[in-house]
């Protein structure tokens, strides 16, 4: 089973190593797709989405809402952004019956990344 929880947050960043508009300072309001593969647990559920959300706005929202991202990832493409939302779940959210399976970002409404951990990482 695939469990999918939606979250939205509003932040600014600049590309550094970029030529062209995304290098000056803008903002954006992203979408964030956190999914966990799993099978159900005790309580016939992959991961509780109460549980989950609460996990998700300590922390990514709440670092990253009404933030600017270029003060903790340096370049923060869609692509930097997964990653570091992806290394900062994937323990914390990892039980024996669910585990990280895929993180999407979503910079605007028809440009965003899907990431799903180092390939030696996924089962």
């Amino acid at each position: 089973m695939i469990l999918t929880k939606l979250f939205e947050f509003d932040a600014a960043h600049n590309l550094v190593n970029y030529h062209g508009k995304c290098e000056r300072l803008h903002g954006h309001t992203y979408k964030l797709a956190v999914r966990l593969k799993g099978t159900r647990g005790p309580e016939d559920m992959v991961y509780d989405f109460v549980d989950l959300k609460k996990l998700v706005k300590e922390n990514v929202l709440d670092e990253f809402d009404h933030h600017y991202i270029n003060e903790f990832i340096p370049q923060p493409t869609a692509e930097n952004i997964a990653i570091y939302i992806w290394d900062k779940l994937e323990p914390l959210v990892r039980t024996p019956n669910a585990r990280l399976y895929e993180i999407e970002v979503w910079e605007t409404k028809d440009s965003g990344i899907t990431y799903r951990g180092e390939e030696e990482d996924r089962a």
